[in-house]
């Protein structure tokens, strides 16, 4: 499991767009913290709550000069469909072969909804260097964060 003060590992996958435009992880460290927020499936309630959350909270972060990621199993082309709908604004990261998702120690089963092999919901705040200040995971991953408490990481993490 990733853990506090740990590097967090690097990555590639796909932006959640009809493009496929591949996503490094690697190319954003430097330009302020980053929130990877890892979702279990787009379109389900949960879910859904969080992804608005961070992106009424988005200001915020924006503010603080953090970059907001959400990375889930979800095909690009869902993930499009999802932000399109919500009119989420910050990029998702497709992981449809779950090589992030095991890198960061998240994969569960929702054996009762048939999803195998998906993100728990938990969230990580990189700083520039990608260095993990903050880490939540969830219990229950119908849990969603304390997004109060995530932006006070993400202001402390850029002072």
């Amino acid at each position: 499991m990733v853990a506090l003060s740990d590097t967090a590992p690097l990555f590639t996958a796909t932006r959640g767009t009809s493009d496929h435009e591949s996503f490094e992880l690697a190319d954003h460290l430097g330009d302020g913290p980053i929130v990877l927020a890892f979702f279990p499936g787009a379109f389900t309630p949960p879910c859904t709550n969080e992804m608005v959350a961070l992106q009424d909270n988005l200001g915020a972060f924006q503010d603080a000069g953090a970059t907001v990621f959400g990375v889930s199993a979800d095909s690009p082309f869902s993930q499009g469909a999802f932000r399109d709908e919500h009119g989420i604004e910050f990029d998702l990261v497709s992981d449809m072969s779950g090589d992030v998702i095991q890198k960061y120690d998240l994969e569960i089963d929702i054996e009762e909804l048939g999803l195998y092999g998906i993100a728990n919901r938990a969230v990580f705040l990189l700083d520039e260097a990608g260095t993990v200040t903050y880490r939540w995971v969830a219990d229950d991953p119908t849990n969603e964060p304390d997004y109060e408490e995530l932006l006070e990481a993400v202001n402390t993490t850029n002072e």
